[in-house]
């Protein structure tokens, strides 16, 4: 895996990156430490819903930062403020205006505290799910940067060099949680719809995670003569 390397007008080589949650963060954060970056978390996501699955969102990533021992910060769960801005688009899709709005909150906090604290390379680890448009949080990260002198946005591709994939072996490595939808308590209103569409079940906060596969050495090739 090759070493990241800061953009040509990075000043330093210091990054505060928003991050979403552990299982999106886990390969920006070992690919960081591994290539010699100053990383700092940014943990601001008062869109999640409820806060019992804030917190365990939240701690999980919390618990991978210390075990790499990189700095982690803990901003409010000013939820109230995320509604404000979500109001009248309560009914917008996944990647529609709601989600520009969300992003646009959450890396306008990013962008504030890395001008107060002297931080120039902001990022995110949200541009490295498959679920995510990649173009639209690059440019709310751009135009939050904007709004401060000195701070710019690192819009790095997370999914090249097998990102998106090692992301979920990290998961299952380090048993994170495996939360099962966006984070909203509207995206959690449209996943249940859809699950109960389809005879599932509805989310239950909490009780999933990742797993390593376990293989039966009865049932390889080698072994099992009913694949032979």
């Amino acid at each position: 895996m090759e070493k990241l390397t800061l953009p040509a007008d990075a000043i330093d080589n210091r990054v505060l990156m928003h991050s979403c949650c552990a299982p999106c963060a886990g390969d920006i954060m070992e690919r960081m430490k591994e290539s010699d970056i100053d990383l700092t978390i940014f943990f601001y996501n008062p869109n999640i819903h409820p806060k019992k699955e804030y917190e365990i969102r939240k701690n999980e990533n919390k618990r991978f930062a210390e075990k790499l021992d990189i700095t982690f910060i803990d901003v409010d769960y000013d939820v109230q403020n995320w509604f404000s801005r979500a109001k009248g688009l309560e009914w917008e899709p996944e990647r529609g205006e709601r989600c520009t709005k969300c992003f646009d909150m959450r890396f306008e906090r990013t962008a504030l505290y890395a001008f107060e604290n002297g931080f120039h390379t902001i990022t995110s680890s949200l541009g490295i799910s498959r679920w995510k448009n990649m173009e639209q949080i690059n440019d709310c990260g751009i135009r939050a940067a904007q709004n401060y002198q000195g701070v710019s946005y690192w819009t790095f591709n997370w999914r090249k060099q097998g990102g998106a994939s090692r992301m979920y072996e990290i998961a299952k490595k380090e048993n994170f949680y495996k939360q099962e939808y966006c984070g909203c308590i509207f995206s959690l209103r449209d996943t249940n719809s859809w699950r109960v569409s389809r005879g599932r079940d509805e989310i239950k906060i909490g009780e999933e995670f990742y797993q390593e596969s376990k293989i039966d050495p009865s049932l390889t090739v080698a072994n099992s003569k009913s694949l032979v």
